[in-house]
């Protein structure tokens, strides 16, 4: 196996990384949020994938049943097995990214979801730990949207002129309607969470101001109103993991700072619950730490695509699409800005 299988022990911090003036191009690794994540899509990766058939037979004895049987039978959706799936995708990418194509990252990143295979990769946490954490963490969140916030869902919206969107979310706000800003991801790119019942009305809006819709999460994310859903988690799920520093520094997706110690990252796993994501901001963080190539690690139809992303990095995607092609997987070089 890759290096990801090697991360164990304790540090007491990640190594500091200096911001990078002049210095050797550094790499880092992305483990990218979850999309519609279905067997369709990533059923043949995960079959035949030799880095990913060991992960899940990991997992498989950690919990006590086929992941992969439980995923194809889920559907497509954000289910416990599906986010499970995606946790195993991810990290057997890696262990592709390095084993095959020589990856060896300075900085590691996840976005949302993302953040439980950094936490893992990164060695903050052993993998049948993390795999633990994620089932317990999605029947703690289909437990909690049960009964609070039951109709709120996290719609992503793009190509929006940002002046007249946030003029359009003022008049929201002002009509007393409830939402939050659960991401921002480039320049008009959003991620609302808003009531269902408001839904329609709200995608109308974005269409008149020339934007458009990509696709509506349920259970929600992100949103300050989950403060109750972070305690709930931190008390049920979290107190029961010991979360050591990382190996190797890793960006938050919340502001992009550096977590080099344990307390941060276990922080930085909470404030996903409540705190809006932003990318722009670990872009900024890694460029800063002189980061040239990205690779992206896990199944992305987004985070490399971004405008942002495409203008600061030179881009590798290992994903379940293109793993299994014969020859390494293509660079996508920086465009110009």
């Amino acid at each position: 196996m890759g290096q990801t299988e090697a991360h164990a022990g304790d540090s007491p911090t990640a190594p500091t990384l200096e911001r990078n003036s002049g210095g050797a191009p550094r790499t880092a690794v992305l483990f990218p949020g979850m999309g519609r994540f279905d067997f369709a899509t990533a059923g043949r990766f995960l079959v035949l994938d030799r880095y990913a058939r060991h992960r899940l037979a990991i997992a498989d004895e950690v919990l006590g049943f086929s992941v992969l049987e439980r995923f194809h039978d889920a559907g497509a959706d954000y289910s416990e097995y599906a986010q499970l799936a995606f946790l195993i995708a991810s990290l057997a990418a890696a262990d592709r990214a390095e084993d095959r194509f020589g990856m060896r990252p300075d900085v590691c990143a996840g976005a949302s979801f993302g953040q439980k295979a950094a936490a893992a990769y990164a060695g903050s946490l052993d993998f049948p730990d993390v795999v633990r954490m994620t089932a317990e963490l999605a029947r703690c969140e289909r437990e909690y949207f049960t009964t609070a916030h039951s109709d709120v869902v996290t719609h992503s919206v793009y190509r929006v002129p940002d002046e007249e969107f946030h003029a359009l979310l003022a008049e929201m706000r002002d009509r007393g309607d409830w939402f939050d800003i659960s991401g921002e991801l480039d320049r008009g790119f959003y991620m609302v969470s808003l009531p269902e019942s408001r839904l329609d009305a709200f995608i109308r809006a974005v269409r008149d101001l020339g934007g458009y819709s990509m696709y509506t999460m349920r259970p929600p994310v992100h949103a300050r109103a989950f403060g109750p859903l972070r305690r709930k988690a931190e008390a049920e799920v979290f107190a029961h993991y010991r979360i050591r520093a990382p190996r190797l520094p890793v960006i938050s997706d919340a502001d992009g700072t550096v977590v080099d110690s344990a307390e941060a990252m276990r922080t930085m796993l909470l404030d996903t619950f409540d705190r809006t994501i932003r990318w722009p901001d670990m872009v900024t963080s890694m460029a800063g730490l002189g980061v040239d190539t990205l690779y992206v690690t896990g199944a992305d139809d987004m985070f490399h695509r971004l405008n942002s992303t495409a203008r600061t990095f030179n881009v590798i995607t290992v994903n379940p699409k293109n793993a299994l092609r014969p020859g390494p997987p293509k660079l996508r070089s920086r465009t110009a800005a």
